[in-house]
């Protein structure tokens, strides 16, 4: 499975991933879920998410506590 919306770059955010290349990351997302912000919080905090980008943040991070090799979208 291939994360296209997940991005890593080393020259933005340390090399966190990311959503999209944007300078959101995947922890900042999950942090505000966790935190018991809704999706729709969420989008309405960053309305340049969509709901598909906090959906693979999800499914990203579930594979990462899997410990599988995860292939993320590279910068062009």
């Amino acid at each position: 499975m291939a994360f296209e919306r997940i991005t890593v770059d080393p020259t933005r955010m340390g090399g966190l991933p990311c959503i999209r290349g944007l300078r959101v990351t995947v922890s900042m997302v999950l942090g505000q879920l966790a935190g018991g912000s809704s999706v729709e919080e969420i989008l309405s905090d960053y309305p340049y998410l969509e709901r598909a980008d906090v959906l693979a943040a999800l499914e990203y991070a579930a594979a990462v506590v899997n410990e599988r090799e995860v292939p993320v979208a590279r910068p062009a």
